[in-house]
Protein backbone atom coordinates (compact mmCIF):
# COMPACT_ATOMS: atom_id res chain seq x y z
CA UNK A 1 0.00 0.00 0.00
CA UNK A 2 1.42 3.37 -0.99
CA UNK A 3 0.38 6.68 0.44
CA UNK A 4 -1.56 8.92 -1.99
CA UNK A 5 0.60 11.69 -3.43
CA UNK A 6 -2.00 14.30 -2.47
CA UNK A 7 -4.54 12.77 -0.09
CA UNK A 8 -7.91 14.46 0.01
CA UNK A 9 -9.06 13.80 3.56
CA UNK A 10 -7.53 13.26 6.98
CA UNK A 11 -9.42 11.05 9.41
CA UNK A 12 -8.64 11.71 13.08
CA UNK A 13 -8.91 8.53 15.16
CA UNK A 14 -8.62 9.06 18.94
CA UNK A 15 -8.42 6.05 21.22
CA UNK A 16 -8.06 5.24 24.90
CA UNK A 17 -8.04 1.61 26.08
CA UNK A 18 -9.97 0.34 23.07
CA UNK A 19 -7.72 -2.57 22.13
CA UNK A 20 -10.75 -4.84 21.82
CA UNK A 21 -12.19 -2.69 19.05
CA UNK A 22 -9.37 -0.70 17.42
CA UNK A 23 -8.52 -3.35 14.83
CA UNK A 24 -12.08 -3.17 13.49
CA UNK A 25 -11.97 0.61 13.29
CA UNK A 26 -8.70 0.60 11.35
CA UNK A 27 -9.88 -2.23 9.10
CA UNK A 28 -12.94 -0.14 8.23
CA UNK A 29 -10.61 2.63 7.09
CA UNK A 30 -8.52 0.28 4.97
CA UNK A 31 -11.73 -1.04 3.40
CA UNK A 32 -12.84 2.38 2.14
CA UNK A 33 -13.77 2.53 -1.53
CA UNK A 34 -12.24 6.03 -1.49
CA UNK A 35 -8.52 5.48 -1.04
CA UNK A 36 -7.28 9.08 -0.99
CA UNK A 37 -7.11 9.39 2.79
CA UNK A 38 -4.59 9.59 5.59
CA UNK A 39 -5.32 9.04 9.27
CA UNK A 40 -3.91 10.48 12.47
CA UNK A 41 -4.19 7.87 15.22
CA UNK A 42 -4.01 9.51 18.64
CA UNK A 43 -3.30 7.14 21.52
CA UNK A 44 -4.42 8.99 24.63
CA UNK A 45 -1.95 7.25 27.01
CA UNK A 46 -3.76 3.91 26.85
CA UNK A 47 -2.95 1.30 29.48
CA UNK A 48 -3.82 -1.60 27.17
CA UNK A 49 -2.58 -2.55 23.68
CA UNK A 50 -4.29 0.33 21.85
CA UNK A 51 -1.01 2.15 21.20
CA UNK A 52 0.68 -1.02 19.96
CA UNK A 53 -2.21 -1.68 17.58
CA UNK A 54 -1.89 1.84 16.21
CA UNK A 55 1.88 1.45 15.79
CA UNK A 56 1.49 -1.88 14.01
CA UNK A 57 -1.02 -0.38 11.59
CA UNK A 58 1.32 2.50 10.77
CA UNK A 59 4.22 0.10 10.20
CA UNK A 60 2.22 -1.67 7.50
CA UNK A 61 0.41 1.26 5.89
CA UNK A 62 2.03 4.71 5.46
CA UNK A 63 -1.37 6.36 5.40
CA UNK A 64 -1.49 5.95 9.19
CA UNK A 65 0.37 8.37 11.44
CA UNK A 66 0.51 7.76 15.19
CA UNK A 67 0.74 10.24 18.05
CA UNK A 68 1.09 9.02 21.65
CA UNK A 69 0.03 11.28 24.50
CA UNK A 70 2.42 10.70 27.44
CA UNK A 71 -0.48 11.32 29.86
CA UNK A 72 -4.19 10.91 29.41
CA UNK A 73 -5.75 14.19 28.29
CA UNK A 74 -9.26 13.17 27.23
CA UNK A 75 -11.16 12.75 23.99
CA UNK A 76 -11.36 16.45 23.15
CA UNK A 77 -7.62 16.95 23.57
CA UNK A 78 -6.91 13.86 21.47
CA UNK A 79 -9.10 15.18 18.67
CA UNK A 80 -7.43 18.59 18.94
CA UNK A 81 -4.01 16.94 18.64
CA UNK A 82 -5.16 15.44 15.37
CA UNK A 83 -6.64 18.72 14.16
CA UNK A 84 -3.29 20.45 14.57
CA UNK A 85 -1.73 17.96 12.16
CA UNK A 86 -4.25 18.11 9.31
CA UNK A 87 -2.77 19.20 5.97
CA UNK A 88 -5.49 17.93 3.61
CA UNK A 89 -8.40 19.96 2.21
CA UNK A 90 -10.97 17.82 4.05
CA UNK A 91 -11.12 16.21 7.49
CA UNK A 92 -13.29 13.79 9.41
CA UNK A 93 -13.35 11.75 12.60
CA UNK A 94 -13.72 8.12 13.59
CA UNK A 95 -13.62 6.99 17.20
CA UNK A 96 -11.42 3.94 17.61
CA UNK A 97 -14.24 1.77 18.93
CA UNK A 98 -16.57 2.51 15.98
CA UNK A 99 -16.59 1.51 12.30
CA UNK A 100 -16.93 3.30 8.99
CA UNK A 101 -19.15 1.71 6.40
CA UNK A 102 -17.21 0.93 3.18
CA UNK A 103 -18.52 3.87 1.11
CA UNK A 104 -18.45 6.46 3.91
CA UNK A 105 -15.58 8.63 2.66
CA UNK A 106 -16.58 8.21 -0.97
CA UNK A 107 -20.05 9.56 -0.19
CA UNK A 108 -19.02 12.35 2.19
CA UNK A 109 -16.01 13.68 0.27
CA UNK A 110 -17.76 13.14 -3.04
CA UNK A 111 -20.73 15.33 -2.21
CA UNK A 112 -18.47 18.16 -0.99
CA UNK A 113 -16.39 18.07 -4.16
CA UNK A 114 -19.54 18.16 -6.30
CA UNK A 115 -21.44 20.82 -4.33
CA UNK A 116 -18.71 23.10 -3.01
CA UNK A 117 -20.28 23.02 0.46
CA UNK A 118 -18.22 23.29 3.62
CA UNK A 119 -19.71 20.34 5.51
CA UNK A 120 -21.24 16.94 4.71
CA UNK A 121 -23.39 15.02 7.18
CA UNK A 122 -24.37 11.34 6.98
CA UNK A 123 -26.59 8.94 8.89
CA UNK A 124 -25.39 6.48 11.51
CA UNK A 125 -26.59 3.44 13.46
CA UNK A 126 -25.73 1.88 16.79
CA UNK A 127 -23.68 -1.29 17.13
CA UNK A 128 -25.36 -3.09 20.00
CA UNK A 129 -24.19 -6.21 21.88
CA UNK A 130 -25.91 -9.35 20.66
CA UNK A 131 -26.63 -12.76 22.22
CA UNK A 132 -23.58 -14.32 20.57
CA UNK A 133 -21.09 -12.00 22.27
CA UNK A 134 -20.63 -9.81 19.21
CA UNK A 135 -22.21 -6.60 17.96
CA UNK A 136 -25.06 -6.12 15.51
CA UNK A 137 -25.87 -2.88 13.67
CA UNK A 138 -29.29 -1.42 14.37
CA UNK A 139 -31.51 0.68 12.16
CA UNK A 140 -31.37 4.40 11.49
CA UNK A 141 -33.25 6.10 14.32
CA UNK A 142 -36.00 8.64 13.49
CA UNK A 143 -34.06 11.71 14.66
CA UNK A 144 -31.06 10.66 12.58
CA UNK A 145 -33.24 10.14 9.53
CA UNK A 146 -34.86 13.54 10.09
CA UNK A 147 -31.42 15.16 9.90
CA UNK A 148 -30.26 13.38 6.75
CA UNK A 149 -33.31 12.43 4.64
CA UNK A 150 -33.86 13.20 1.88
CA UNK A 151 -30.45 14.02 0.42
CA UNK A 152 -29.79 17.74 0.16
CA UNK A 153 -26.89 19.74 -1.25
CA UNK A 154 -25.84 23.30 -0.47
CA UNK A 155 -28.46 23.73 2.25
CA UNK A 156 -28.44 25.73 5.48
CA UNK A 157 -30.14 25.54 8.88
CA UNK A 158 -32.66 28.09 7.65
CA UNK A 159 -33.89 25.57 5.08
CA UNK A 160 -33.16 22.39 7.03
CA UNK A 161 -33.30 23.07 10.79
CA UNK A 162 -33.61 19.37 11.67
CA UNK A 163 -29.98 18.87 10.67
CA UNK A 164 -29.08 20.38 14.04
CA UNK A 165 -30.12 17.10 15.66
CA UNK A 166 -27.12 15.32 14.13
CA UNK A 167 -24.54 16.39 16.70
CA UNK A 168 -21.84 13.70 16.64
CA UNK A 169 -18.37 14.49 15.31
CA UNK A 170 -17.88 11.26 13.40
CA UNK A 171 -20.86 11.42 11.03
CA UNK A 172 -19.33 14.33 9.13
CA UNK A 173 -16.57 15.40 6.77
CA UNK A 174 -15.79 19.10 6.49
CA UNK A 175 -13.44 21.43 4.71
CA UNK A 176 -10.36 21.97 6.83
CA UNK A 177 -10.55 25.69 6.11
CA UNK A 178 -13.84 25.85 8.03
CA UNK A 179 -12.00 24.80 11.21
CA UNK A 180 -9.00 27.05 10.65
CA UNK A 181 -10.92 30.19 9.73
CA UNK A 182 -13.15 29.89 12.78
CA UNK A 183 -10.34 28.58 15.04
CA UNK A 184 -12.62 25.72 16.12
CA UNK A 185 -11.39 23.22 18.68
CA UNK A 186 -13.11 20.76 20.98
CA UNK A 187 -13.64 21.93 24.59
CA UNK A 188 -11.15 20.08 26.76
CA UNK A 189 -12.21 18.41 29.98
CA UNK A 190 -15.88 18.02 29.10
CA UNK A 191 -17.95 15.05 28.04
CA UNK A 192 -20.28 15.36 25.03
CA UNK A 193 -17.76 17.69 23.49
CA UNK A 194 -19.16 17.42 19.96
CA UNK A 195 -22.57 18.94 20.76
CA UNK A 196 -21.34 22.53 20.65
CA UNK A 197 -18.81 21.95 17.87
CA UNK A 198 -21.52 20.49 15.63
CA UNK A 199 -23.68 23.60 15.97
CA UNK A 200 -20.66 25.82 15.33
CA UNK A 201 -19.97 23.90 12.13
CA UNK A 202 -23.59 24.20 10.96
CA UNK A 203 -23.82 27.92 11.71
CA UNK A 204 -20.43 28.87 10.27
CA UNK A 205 -20.60 26.78 7.11
CA UNK A 206 -21.65 28.72 4.02
CA UNK A 207 -23.69 25.63 3.18
CA UNK A 208 -23.75 21.93 4.01
CA UNK A 209 -24.88 18.68 2.39
CA UNK A 210 -26.78 15.81 3.98
CA UNK A 211 -26.88 12.23 2.75
CA UNK A 212 -29.17 9.43 3.98
CA UNK A 213 -26.43 6.81 3.67
CA UNK A 214 -25.20 5.19 6.89
CA UNK A 215 -21.57 6.25 7.22
CA UNK A 216 -20.72 5.07 10.75
CA UNK A 217 -21.64 2.19 13.04
CA UNK A 218 -21.45 3.58 16.57
CA UNK A 219 -20.60 1.04 19.24
CA UNK A 220 -22.54 0.76 22.46
CA UNK A 221 -20.07 -1.22 24.52
CA UNK A 222 -21.23 -4.36 26.27
CA UNK A 223 -19.27 -3.46 29.43
CA UNK A 224 -21.10 -0.13 29.81
CA UNK A 225 -17.90 1.90 29.61
CA UNK A 226 -19.02 4.30 26.88
CA UNK A 227 -19.56 7.82 28.19
CA UNK A 228 -23.12 7.76 26.82
CA UNK A 229 -23.83 4.88 29.21
CA UNK A 230 -22.74 6.79 32.34
CA UNK A 231 -25.38 9.49 32.63
CA UNK A 232 -26.34 8.39 36.15
CA UNK A 233 -23.14 10.06 37.38
CA UNK A 234 -23.81 13.65 38.43
CA UNK A 235 -20.71 15.06 36.72
CA UNK A 236 -21.53 13.28 33.45
CA UNK A 237 -25.15 14.42 33.55
CA UNK A 238 -24.02 18.00 34.19
CA UNK A 239 -21.66 17.88 31.21
CA UNK A 240 -24.49 16.47 29.11
CA UNK A 241 -27.05 19.16 29.90
CA UNK A 242 -24.41 21.89 29.66
CA UNK A 243 -23.51 20.62 26.19
CA UNK A 244 -27.17 20.55 25.16
CA UNK A 245 -27.65 24.09 26.46
CA UNK A 246 -24.41 25.25 24.88
CA UNK A 247 -25.41 23.94 21.48
CA UNK A 248 -28.72 25.78 21.64
CA UNK A 249 -26.88 28.95 22.69
CA UNK A 250 -24.75 28.70 19.54
CA UNK A 251 -27.88 28.44 17.41
CA UNK A 252 -29.51 31.37 19.22
CA UNK A 253 -26.43 33.55 18.81
CA UNK A 254 -26.39 32.84 15.07
CA UNK A 255 -30.08 33.67 14.73
CA UNK A 256 -30.97 30.10 13.77
CA UNK A 257 -34.13 30.06 15.85
CA UNK A 258 -35.94 27.35 13.88
CA UNK A 259 -32.97 25.05 14.43
CA UNK A 260 -32.90 25.94 18.13
CA UNK A 261 -36.60 25.12 18.37
CA UNK A 262 -35.97 21.79 16.63
CA UNK A 263 -33.25 21.00 19.18
CA UNK A 264 -35.55 21.86 22.10
CA UNK A 265 -38.23 19.58 20.71
CA UNK A 266 -35.76 16.72 20.26
CA UNK A 267 -34.37 17.19 23.77
CA UNK A 268 -37.88 17.11 25.25
CA UNK A 269 -38.78 14.02 23.24
CA UNK A 270 -35.56 12.02 23.45
CA UNK A 271 -32.95 13.31 25.90
CA UNK A 272 -35.00 14.32 28.93
CA UNK A 273 -37.24 11.26 29.53
CA UNK A 274 -34.40 8.77 30.19
CA UNK A 275 -32.54 11.31 32.33
CA UNK A 276 -35.66 11.89 34.39
CA UNK A 277 -36.08 8.16 34.93
CA UNK A 278 -32.54 8.11 36.31
CA UNK A 279 -33.31 11.09 38.50
CA UNK A 280 -36.48 9.76 40.13
CA UNK A 281 -34.62 7.42 42.51
CA UNK A 282 -31.17 9.03 42.37
CA UNK A 283 -29.50 9.12 45.79
CA UNK A 284 -28.11 12.62 45.27
CA UNK A 285 -30.81 15.33 45.45
CA UNK A 286 -28.49 17.68 43.55
CA UNK A 287 -28.95 15.45 40.51
CA UNK A 288 -32.68 16.18 40.55
CA UNK A 289 -32.18 19.89 41.25
CA UNK A 290 -29.80 20.36 38.31
CA UNK A 291 -31.93 18.27 36.01
CA UNK A 292 -35.09 20.03 37.16
CA UNK A 293 -33.68 23.45 36.29
CA UNK A 294 -32.71 22.21 32.83
CA UNK A 295 -36.13 20.62 32.29
CA UNK A 296 -37.87 23.86 33.30
CA UNK A 297 -35.65 25.86 30.95
CA UNK A 298 -36.42 23.56 28.02
CA UNK A 299 -40.15 23.45 28.75
CA UNK A 300 -40.43 27.21 29.20
CA UNK A 301 -38.79 27.96 25.88
CA UNK A 302 -40.84 25.37 23.97
CA UNK A 303 -43.68 27.06 22.10
CA UNK A 304 -47.00 25.42 21.27
CA UNK A 305 -45.76 24.04 17.96
CA UNK A 306 -42.67 22.60 19.62
CA UNK A 307 -44.78 20.81 22.25
CA UNK A 308 -47.38 19.62 19.74
CA UNK A 309 -47.06 15.93 19.00
CA UNK A 310 -44.81 15.12 21.95
CA UNK A 311 -45.77 11.88 23.62
CA UNK A 312 -47.70 12.01 26.88
CA UNK A 313 -44.69 10.41 28.56
CA UNK A 314 -42.36 13.18 27.37
CA UNK A 315 -44.78 15.93 28.43
CA UNK A 316 -45.35 14.40 31.87
CA UNK A 317 -41.64 13.82 32.39
CA UNK A 318 -40.72 17.41 31.56
CA UNK A 319 -43.43 18.82 33.80
CA UNK A 320 -42.55 16.53 36.70
CA UNK A 321 -38.84 17.27 36.49
CA UNK A 322 -39.43 21.01 36.25
CA UNK A 323 -40.86 20.83 39.79
CA UNK A 324 -37.62 19.34 41.13
CA UNK A 325 -35.81 22.66 40.95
Amino acid sequence: MTSPASPAVTVIVPGYDVADYAEEALASLRAQTFASWVAVLVDDASTDATGAIFDAAAALDPRFRVVHHPERRGLSAARNTGLDLVETPFLGFLDADDRFTPHALEKLVGTLVASGSDLAVGAYVRLRPDALGGYTPGTVQPWVAASTEPARTATTLADHPEASGNIVAWSKVSRTALWHHAALRFPVGRAYEDQIIAQQLYTRACSFDVIPDVVVEWRERADGSSITQQKRELAVMRDYIEALSGGIAVLDAAGRFAAASARVRLILAMDLPPLIELGRDHPDPQYRRDLGLFARTMWDRADVLTREGLTDVAVAAARDAARWH
